[in-house]
């Protein structure tokens, strides 16, 4: 290989890891306040608000994958559970299955979820917006 090869081959490297870096980190501060009832609202729907809590209500048929958003800490409760992949704001990608019945509390979280299983799940989400005051 010549230099002038070897040149241009580092080059597309460097520039493809600079848009890489930039897309990331785009990406990651757009969407760390993306409301969930706006970015996916064919899934998920407000049921509730008030000055502490938020109520939503999430239905993801099969194979239907959310838009990133963010929730502030949360609570589930899985009314119909099913097979899921969770894409996280770090790149980080996960599998897990969410059983009829389950409650489970969340911290504050950007992501995005697919339904990979054949039923369509259907969960509550009690988003937290504040502690209460004493």
């Amino acid at each position: 290989m010549t230099r002038e090869k070897a040149f241009l081959v580092a080059m597309r490297f460097i520039i493809s890891a600079v848009i890489a870096a930039f897309t990331f980190v785009v990406w990651t501060t757009s969407v760390a306040a993306q409301d969930p009832a706006v970015v996916n609202a064919k899934t998920i729907k407000i049921k509730f608000e008030n000055d502490r809590v938020r109520v939503l209500e999430a239905e993801l048929p099969p194979g239907t994958k959310e838009q990133v958003h963010s929730h502030p800490s949360y609570v589930i409760y899985v009314l119909a559970g099913g097979k899921y992949r969770n894409y996280a704001a770090d790149g980080k990608t996960t599998e897990g299955e969410l059983k009829t019945g389950e409650v489970l509390y969340r911290e504050p979280l950007t992501h995005a979820a697919e339904n990979i299983g054949d039923t369509t799940m259907h969960l509550i989400l009690v988003e937290l917006k504040t502690s209460p005051s004493r």
